[in-house]
């Protein structure tokens, strides 16, 4: 059974603690996230391959497909 692939994830900013779901591209990690409300610009944390595995409520397409 082929396991479907969450496209939406919750970004959370560890700045200001603001909430935004976004749309997680499919054919690139996302390095770069800049906050909406102040404007910090998100980086992965050590080990993670982008900010939606450190930041978000759900991992990238890459890490879900297991790769």
């Amino acid at each position: 059974m082929k396991k479907e692939i969450v496209l939406e994830s919750t970004i959370t900013c560890p700045e200001c603690g603001r909430i935004e779901i976004e749309t997680m591209p499919t054919d690139a990690c996302q390095w770069f996230y800049e906050c909406k409300c102040c404007g910090v610009l998100l980086k992965p944390k050590q080990g993670d391959c982008c900010v939606f595995c450190s930041y978000g409520s759900v991992p990238c397409p890459s890490m879900q497909k297991g790769k």
